[in-house]
């Protein structure tokens, strides 16, 4: 993921417009706006600033928030015998039916391991 997505979707999580960004950033508009559309570069200068109105860390404006959620669903009592693999919005996507309790707390937690890099 580009900075000017991290740029976008932070920017909407606070619920700010471009605009009270770039005042908050002494910048004009246009200037924020192509940081988010990518047709210029984010200056140097202005990520600590752009960090703390975001309250977030720096590696976070260029860090990739992709990240694949496994959830034990054992519990679920739909038997509609599907599965597959797919991508919604940016996220992988990986239904399994598994009929065999352990096995299915076995693999959500071997699959959490590799997915956290523990």
């Amino acid at each position: 993921m580009s900075i000017g997505t991290n740029l976008r979707k932070m920017r909407v999580k606070k619920k700010l417009s471009q605009q009270e960004v770039a005042d908050r950033l002494e910048i004009d508009r246009v200037t924020y706006i192509n940081w988010e559309n990518e047709t210029s570069d984010v200056k140097s200068q202005y990520i600590p600033k752009i960090a703390e109105i975001f309250d977030v860390e720096i590696q976070d404006l260029f860090n990739s928030d992709q990240k694949i959620q496994v959830t034990n669903n054992i519990d679920n009592k739909d038997k509609t015998g599907t599965g597959g693999v797919g991508v919604q919005k940016g996220k992988i996507i990986i239904n399994l039916i598994i009929t065999d309790e352990n096995s299915a707390i076995k693999l959500s937690e071997q699959l959490e391991k590799i997915i956290n890099k523990e």
